[in-house]
């Protein structure tokens, strides 16, 4: 899944002309905290609520205030890990996608890019979800797909969680059926340690909290 799969059309662009004031009613009209400025299809940079407020000048031209996150953008081509992270890492609500000549395509709000992450790790398809607390130095992918397949089922996604004081890591696991008492037996036979397992109801409630808790952890 990659960047130009998930622009979406309600983005308003801004020119460098446009008060500070104007870009603050888009975004609240948007529901969101940036905004891309674009003059002819060249992306220039990205605005922030937090720019407009810090410059204190809401009657002046956008193309007057100094910006935070002037090249923050990416390519059409960048996977939807690297949307992710750059959205993360920066704090963006919005983020600017581009062509090999730096032309503005259109941009990916927070929304988008979480529902697309969330279609990715397939948490709105129904089946159960097993946790699995391992050692870093235990963890072999392998021989969880082979338990897993040996009891008839499918791995629809799987993705762990590590914590920097520590040497296990959480193994979340979603499989495609609800029925998971033979391989909850299996792992137990190979002393994995079960934390937790969710099936039928329980489980879209979980990762609807899982999803939540993502949010919170990202801060975006």
């Amino acid at each position: 899944m990659q960047a130009i799969d998930l622009i979406t059309e309600e983005v308003l662009t801004i020119k460098t002309s446009d008060t500070a004031s104007a870009a603050l009613a888009f975004m609240d009209d948007l529901k969101v905290s940036h905004l891309p400025i674009v003059n002819h299809q060249e992306l220039l940079g990205l605005i922030s609520e937090s720019d407009i407020y810090e410059a204190n000048a809401f009657d002046e031209s956008i193309g007057s205030l100094n910006l935070k996150n002037k090249g923050a953008c990416v390519s059409h081509q960048q996977h939807i890990f690297d949307i992710v992270a750059i959205m993360h890492q920066q704090q963006l609500s919005v983020l600017p996608v581009v062509d090999d000549k730096n032309n503005y395509l259109g941009s990916i709000t927070l929304k988008a890019c979480m529902d697309a992450f969330a279609l990715l790790t397939s948490a709105d398809q129904k089946g159960g979800v097993i946790i699995l607390e391992i050692n870093q130095h235990d963890y072999n992918l392998t021989e969880i797909s082979n338990i897993v397949e040996s009891n008839d089922l499918k791995i629809l996604s799987l993705f762990f969680t590590s914590h920097s004081d520590s040497t296990k890591i959480e193994v979340t696991i979603k499989l495609n059926r609800n029925e998971l008492g033979a391989v909850l037996q299996t792992f137990n036979r190979y002393n994995y340690n079960i934390t937790a397992s969710y099936a039928a109801e329980e489980d879209s409630d979980y990762l609807r909290e899982r999803y939540d808790s993502l949010m919170n952890y990202l801060n975006i």
